[in-house]
């Protein structure tokens, strides 16, 4: 019998379950997976039923009850201490900027919705600098900044931000990488061979191909509609 049981949406769309999906499994948490797919507007009635807050993720395990991908994130590593770096200086960065993208991004957010299925292309069918607002392009620019230069502080020429192997901070930036590559937005060099392997990590391919197996009935016209 599983441990417990994480709630999450729509895997084409929802970014923040995307984030609590992949902390569980890097922590090897033994977790029933519910997936309630996202209303249209207002809303999704039977994610409100069962999560505290509302929102998804929501993660069940033996006994605890956590809501808020970033706060997930942290308790599943109480269990696996790995998914944050273990020397302070990286791990202090690693929560700061963890915590940024929990926190902000807006513009980009509302521009570029998560559509894992979009056939990557421009927004608007333009390059980046016509199809993007100065917010999101500012957004993209601090993205950049952090990916790029945590990778030349703390990447010890491994492939993700802090080396070998993903961590909580590598989750919460994860679903930003898809946006970029669904969005086909330009990226420096260093970013873009971190998004190829962000995009290539085992987990990632696994959720790509659930969500690519949804059923077209879960498609919602908000998302799909964005040119």
């Amino acid at each position: 019998m599983a441990d417990g049981r994480l709630i999450i949406g729509t895997k084409r769309y929802s970014s923040w379950s995307l984030r609590g999906w992949l902390v569980v499994h890097l922590a090897g948490l033994d977790v029933e997976e519910v997936l309630i797919p996202i209303a249209g507007g207002g809303g999704t009635a039977g994610i409100r039923a069962v999560s505290p807050n509302g929102l998804v993720p929501y993660l069940e395990h033996c006994g605890a009850r956590v809501w808020e991908s970033l706060a997930i994130g942290e308790y599943c590593a109480e269990i696996a201490p790995a998914l944050w770096p273990r020397e302070r200086a990286a791990r202090a960065h690693a929560r700061s900027i963890a915590a940024e993208m929990h926190a902000g991004f807006g513009a980009l957010r509302a521009a570029l919705p998560m559509n894992l299925g979009r056939v990557a292309r421009p927004l608007g069918g333009q390059g980046l600098a016509g199809g993007l607002s100065d917010a999101v392009r500012g957004d993209v620019a601090r993205i950049e900044a952090v990916l790029s230069e945590t990778r030349a502080a703390f990447g010890g020429g491994g492939p993700y931000l802090f080396g070998g192997e993903l961590t909580v901070a590598d989750a919460m930036y994860a679903p930003v990488i898809a946006r970029f590559l669904s969005y086909d937005v330009a990226l420096s060099p260093v970013v873009a061979a971190y998004a190829a392997s962000v995009r290539t990590h085992p987990l990632m391919v696994r959720w790509y191909d659930e969500a690519a197996r949804e059923p077209e009935a879960w498609r919602l016209d908000r998302y799909e509609s964005v040119a």
